[in-house]
């Protein structure tokens, strides 16, 4: 059948295709964010200190890194339907352990399983709209998917925090589980790839393509900036940002939870103004300067005696901004390796970053530990004063610093060494 005849009555069908993984990835910014909410009910539940709540936070982390590729190699097999319906109830399952449980090792497991499945949000959105709209259109359709994943931390944080607050933490995480395995049902019932597909064909991934990408010490280095200068997002605004608020500025959870939010409204304005002045200025010197910016208004942050709220909003916009600096690396390390190795190279990059997650969140939570006052809860929980906070969250502007260092040094060697063939080839490189 002609492709054209399909086009006019099918664009309801491709954005219904394309909103039911576009719910599953919103969704599971919900789920990341849902510890963060609830920490001292989870330290509770498993009678554990911060140290072992950072290892919950991280697990999560672990399971959506090493997923990355698996689950790109598992959509071009199966395609997006059986793909986002399996790891939605895995998101699901791995819910229903976390709170059916006081057992810490089955916690571990529930919350590996939600980062299991959470990794097939944004790929299975990417798998959607590559199938159901043009070539033309799926830069912008991308663009888009991430700006509304976004909303769902903006506009979820606070609800779900509300919710927590008026139910217990277990009853929101059940209500979680349901929506999530609900979700994975829908799209059984109702995701399918286009008729008479002929665009969503790749190639088997081939070991040699990847040969650049391991023999390459730039791409290595690269992804190791990417790690140290991820904690303001994924160990601050994921997790640590709302217990931080709270017992620095006897916020309410709810609260909290909307101030920390504008860090994911900045990064909708983020990638664009990042991408725009990556053309300008090189991609290298976008990246450094979103790291020195994040050191400096992380000191601010942590070492400002008191800070009003709207001050808190712009620092947090202005957060938000500069952790857009991904995306930048993302198109650094595309100029690094020829096109046959940029989809592994791209999952490579990713999931390091991911495993940022897991490094802040273990490490945050010992220094808390190691910083501990001695002050115990009625219940016999540790109770952690505002120093612990600040000497454990310090861990991010350090790391940041760090990162901008190492990405000045790539910078530098880049340079003083000749382009292979296929970087001069490449209209990208932006260095």
């Amino acid at each position: 059948m002609n492709q054209n005849c399909f086009k006019p009555k099918n664009n309801f069908v491709s954005l219904v295709m394309w909103a039911l993984p576009l719910s599953f990835f919103t969704f599971q910014f919900l789920l990341r964010l849902w510890p963060g909410l609830t920490m001292q009910d989870i330290m509770a539940q498993f009678s554990i200190d911060a140290a072992s709540f950072g290892l919950i936070a991280a697990f999560y982390y672990y399971g959506y890194a090493g997923m990355q590729i698996p689950v790109a190699l598992l959509l071009d097999k199966f395609g997006a339907r059986f793909v986002v319906f399996a790891f939605a109830m895995l998101c699901g399952i791995g819910t229903l352990v976390f709170i059916s449980t006081n057992n810490f090792y089955l916690a571990l497991s529930g919350r590996f399983l939600i980062g299991v499945g959470s990794a097939a949000g944004f790929l299975g959105v990417s798998k959607v709209v590559s199938e159901w709209f043009s070539h033309s259109q799926y830069s912008r359709m991308i663009g888009f998917s991430f700006s509304v994943g976004l909303l769902g931390a903006i506009y979820g944080g606070k609800p779900l925090a509300h919710l927590i607050q008026n139910f217990s933490g277990q009853q929101v995480g059940l209500a979680l589980a349901v929506f999530s395995i609900l979700l994975g049902c829908c799209a059984l019932l109702i995701l399918r790839s286009p008729p008479n597909n002929t665009r969503s064909v790749t190639k088997t991934m081939n070991l040699s393509h990847c040969s650049f990408l391991f023999s390459s010490w730039i791409i290595w280095a690269l992804a190791l900036a990417n790690l140290l200068m991820v904690g303001a997002l994924e160990g601050f605004a994921d997790v640590w940002g709302v217990p931080y608020l709270i017992a620095k500025y006897s916020l309410n959870k709810t609260d909290a939870a909307f101030l920390i939010s504008f860090i994911f409204m900045g990064m909708i304005f983020g990638g664009p103004l990042l991408a725009f002045l990556s053309q300008k200025l090189g991609n290298y010197f976008v990246i450094a300067f979103c790291g020195a910016g994040l050191t400096f208004l992380f000191l601010i942050l942590l070492y400002t005696s008191t800070l009003h709220w709207w001050q808190l909003g712009t620092l947090f916009f202005a957060i938000g901004l500069l952790c857009c600096y991904q995306v930048i690396v993302f198109a650094a390390g595309s100029t690094l390796v020829p096109y046959e190795g940029l989809g592994v190279t791209i999952a490579f990059l990713n999931c390091i970053n991911m495993l940022g997650g897991s490094f802040f969140h273990t490490l945050i939570g010992k220094l808390m530990n190691g910083s501990w006052g001695g002050q115990m809860s009625a219940n016999g929980l540790k109770l952690y004063e505002i120093e612990s906070y600040q000497w454990a969250l310090s861990l991010i502007p350090f790391c940041a610093l760090c990162g901008s260092l190492l990405i000045v040094l790539i910078h530098i060697k880049t340079r003083a060494y000749a382009a292979p063939e296929f970087m001069k080839k490449t209209s990208l490189t932006g260095v």
